[in-house]
């Protein structure tokens, strides 16, 4: 019966050392999106919290809405959240893109499996491929809102026709 005892707490203290472990070597969102096959760029360096629950459902706090210029204007909501799997976010919420002059949510992000140099995005029926590079650094976060050079700058009609293609 001693023997049994051992055997139970050796386990448990396995276990705990264990989960301690795992939750200390994912300390930040930045950590957790490459575990998952995802680039870490793929959020604004103003994350002030995140949880991660057992199903894959995460959220994720920003200390602000905020906007990033990848090869597209990005939004950031205060709160992000939506469904991790290896490879994908799925059910996403919180993060807009910017076409012509209306914002469009992104329902999806999923990379190759196996990697490629590719990322894409889905955006109501629409998806779209975007070279993976812009998105592996963690990029500042800009305040959301009207800036000059967006307003100056009027996007051609060709760069617009291209976000309709599916690829």
């Amino acid at each position: 019966m001693a023997l049994h005892r051992f055997s139970f707490s050796t386990l448990f203290l396995l276990s705990l050392t264990l989960l301690t472990t795992t939750t200390l070597s994912l300390s930040t969102v930045y950590d957790l999106l490459p575990k998952y096959g995802l680039p870490s760029g793929l959020l604004p360096d103003s994350v002030t919290n995140f949880t991660l629950s057992d199903d894959g459902w995460f959220v994720v706090c920003l200390a602000r809405s905020c906007e990033i210029e990848f090869d597209y204007r990005v939004r950031y909501d205060r709160t992000v959240s939506g469904r991790i799997s290896y490879g994908s976010i799925t059910e996403l919420e919180g993060i807009q893109v910017k076409r012509l002059f209306i914002w469009l949510d992104v329902d999806e992000i999923k990379v190759d499996l196996p990697p490629t140099d590719s990322i894409y995005f889905k955006v109501g029926f629409i998806n779209k491929k975007l070279g993976i590079d812009q998105f592996k650094t963690v990029h500042s976060c800009g305040v959301s809102g009207c800036s000059w050079k967006s307003f100056l700058q009027l996007p051609g009609m060709v760069n617009e026709a291209e976000m309709l293609i599916t690829e």
